[in-house]
């Protein structure tokens, strides 16, 4: 009768199949790619598991890149070519426009690589190898360790191995990460690039058509590219950047496949996903798709409100605002997105109900229940106390690090304020005047103190609302006193006030500075604000969050290898956590609701029926407009259409952006910059039958390149595979 019971369980268990992999979900360590290669190759790869990842020789990961910490970029020349998403290479193309070059509305494409432009500190990072490190950090430790001495272990074997490692690999970067919240570690090796250069981007009216309407939505009609160039020391090892440095020569680069492709062809994405949850408990999805998101939305929605509506009021501000508003608006609307997908698939309730079939399956084994017994009901209290404390740090991100820009620039006068004096003596006080000097010029060059202001009166209220009283700023009893709930009147009076609101009053405010004026800084009411935002996190939350972190998060590994133990002949794969990974699917659309049907392809024909001349999501180059009007596609058309975007089913999330899309073969047929908005929930819950990811199809790339810009000497730097 226990037999029956227990199999009615796992049957129960993979029905709602939290932990069971579904189709084509998951993001895979490349350096364990024979455990899925059957998979893989089942699927519709054609590729070795050496020819996707190797060591001791060439192999697609050499061409893969760790853009900018935050993207990834594919190699696609032996010139050190490297192509990303648009939006990942637009702070770039934003810095380098004014008025007079306006690389945002007109593009910029380099005619000759002098032409090239420059990005300080800009980096691009190969990995040269990854290696399992678990025995290494979790030799002698087992559940019977003390937690606190466990995490003591760790943490000293992690520097102490990442020492080792660097000072034999000269030129090397040792990482060490946990995987499945600390049951397993990886330590990544490596090589990061520093002079990386702008070659060529398309106007926004392309690489960002469709705006805010269409993010995360499909059918989707976007040229989300842009082009940069690695560049070396003639030792082909990173450099600084230098007028000698030459065109790194990469170990990899992917040939461009035109041929074609069609609905049901095997898709590769092989990339940095940043960060997935896939283990969260019931009761934390509840919260953080009941409060916290919701909360978050709020704020994020208030402020892009205020920018939009500055952007459209001058060409300046479009341009000092466009980076700003991009990074605001992707995660309010994936967040929205996000809420809504997880209450369509209704995943609270099935995850209370895998979490009732572990529970049951761990109390009824006589070896798991006394080491793993007690988790899911720690787990659930320690979720309710750490409630308050994760709203303190979201709060604290809302408001201090999206919210009013000005709040981030006094925080650099901390410093000053603190220390100005022994600076003085010491000899300091002038480098640290012109570090602020320098901070001054390139935060004032995009930046709109009215608008600010105006951020300002709206946000804070949110976000003393949304905090614990407990946590609140000491300062806001005052500003309650004094303006009572007019926080407009409020943020009028910091910017009248404040000496560090304008380019002139501060540079002026430095130029005349001297150690005895510290007390100016602390009088600040632009200061006193910020200072009063840190401190109530650093003096009232932090400690206790990052105490509860650390149970929680021991809580969690316990929760996630009882899990495994229970359930030993399930695949698991580790939460994304920036680190290099694997994904695969298919080409195809999907049906997300009910009377929904999505077409995998797109094509220019779409785009011009979302043409709607001067608007700003949908205006089009008249270049473009010409070329789409005689269908002059070049070599690009498949069976007499330009292919835009495409839809696959491989698990993305953020830090895919700029991913390779690669076939069975490892050609590059397109560049992955998106979800649509029935997918968002993916970072929480997979579910095969409605995520999908978009794809900019390289052969839009390509025309737009060749055709469009008139860069034919780049694509003379490619290899173009074309079997038609």
């Amino acid at each position: 009768m226990k037999y029956i019971k227990i199999s009615i369980l796992i049957v129960a268990f993979l029905a709602v199949g939290r932990f069971s992999v579904k189709a084509h979900e998951g993001m895979w360590i490349p350096s364990l790619i024979k455990m899925f290669l059957s998979d893989m190759q089942a699927d519709g790869l054609k590729l070795s598991a050496e020819d996707i990842y190797a060591v001791n020789k060439s192999s697609l990961k050499d061409a893969i890149v760790h853009f900018g910490g935050g993207c990834t970029a594919e190699v696609i020349s032996d010139q050190g070519l490297i192509l990303t998403n648009h939006h990942c290479g637009f702070s770039q193309i934003q810095s380098h426009s004014s008025l007079e070059n306006d690389y945002l509305k007109n593009g910029f494409w380099a005619k000759t690589q002098a032409d090239e432009l420059v990005n300080p500190g800009l980096t691009a990072t190969f990995i040269v190898r990854i290696e399992d490190v678990t025995r290494k950090i979790l030799q002698d430790i087992d559940e019977s360790t003390d937690p606190g001495k466990r995490a003591q272990l760790v943490s000293e074997r992690i520097t102490a191995l990442k020492e080792q490692v660097e000072s034999v690999e000269k030129g090397h970067t040792a990482e060490i990460k946990p995987f499945f919240y600390g049951n397993e570690y990886y330590m990544v090796v490596t090589q990061t690039y520093r002079d990386v250069r702008l070659v060529g981007a398309p106007p926004s009216a392309v690489g960002k058509f469709g705006g805010d309407t269409d993010n995360w939505m499909w059918p989707r009609h976007t040229g989300d590219f842009s082009i940069f160039r690695i560049y070396s020391g003639k030792d082909g090892k990173p450099s600084d950047y230098s007028k000698d440095n030459i065109p790194y020569k990469p170990k990899h680069s992917l040939p461009i496949n035109i041929t074609g492709s069609k609905p049901g062809d095997f898709t590769m994405i092989y990339g940095f996903p940043g960060t997935t949850q896939q283990y969260l408990h019931s009761s934390w999805v509840q919260f953080v798709t009941e409060t916290m998101n919701p909360t978050a939305i709020a704020m994020r929605a208030s402020t892009l409100e205020i920018i939009d509506a500055a952007m459209a009021s001058s060409d300046e501000i479009r341009i000092q605002y466009a980076s700003k508003q991009a990074r605001i608006a992707n995660y309010w609307k994936k967040w929205i997105g996000e809420n809504r997908g997880l209450a369509r698939l209704d995943a609270i309730s099935k995850k209370e109900k895998l979490e009732a079939v572990y529970e049951k399956k761990i109390m009824e084994n006589a070896s798991l229940e006394p080491v793993y017994g007690d988790v899911f009901k720690k787990i659930a209290t320690s979720n309710a106390e750490g409630k308050a404390l994760m709203m303190a740090r979201s709060m604290l991100i809302e408001f201090f690090y999206v919210g009013p820009e000005f709040l981030r620039f006094v925080s650099g006068f901390e410093k000053l304020e603190e220390n100005a004096e022994e600076l003085d003596k010491a000899g300091e006080l002038e480098d640290e005047l012109d570090r602020l000097r320098q901070s001054a010029e390139g935060f004032f060059k995009n930046y709109q103190p009215w608008v600010d202001q105006k951020i300002l009166g709206v946000l804070y209220p949110q976000y003393i609302k949304a905090l614990n009283p407990k946590f609140r700023p000491d300062i806001h009893a005052e500003i309650e006193v004094k303006y009572g709930d007019d926080f407009n009147e409020y943020a009028e009076y910091v910017f009248e006030e404040s000496n560090f609101v304008t380019r002139k009053q501060t540079l002026d405010f430095l130029n005349k500075f001297k150690a005895s004026k510290a007390k100016k800084i602390s009088a600040d009411p632009a200061f006193q604000l910020m200072k009063s935002v840190l401190g109530a996190w650093r003096e009232k939350a932090a400690n206790s969050y990052y105490a509860w972190k650390g149970e929680n998060d021991e809580l969690m590994r316990k929760y996630v290898k009882g899990m495994m133990n229970a359930f030993p002949g399930e695949k698991y794969w580790p939460d994304a956590n920036g680190t290099l990974r694997i994904s695969w699917g298919k080409i195809e659309g999907s049906e997300p609701r009910d009377g929904v049907i999505y077409n995998p392809y797109t094509t220019l024909d779409g785009v011009l029926a979302k043409y709607v001349p001067s608007d700003r999501e949908f205006d089009l180059p008249d270049r473009l407009m010409e070329l789409a009007k005689e269908k002059d596609y070049g070599r690009w058309a498949y069976n007499g259409e330009l292919p835009v975007c495409f839809t696959a089913s491989n698990h993305t999330t953020g830090g895919n952006s700029g991913s390779p899309v690669l076939n069975g073969e490892g050609h590059l047929i397109g560049i992955n910059f998106d979800r649509s908005w029935e997918s968002t929930m993916s970072d929480i819950m997979y579910d095969p039958e409605r995520c999908r990811n978009i794809i900019v199809d390289i052969r839009y790339v390509m025309f737009i390149i060749d055709k469009y810009a008139g860069a034919s000497h780049l694509i003379d730097e490619l290899n173009i595979v074309d079997r038609r």
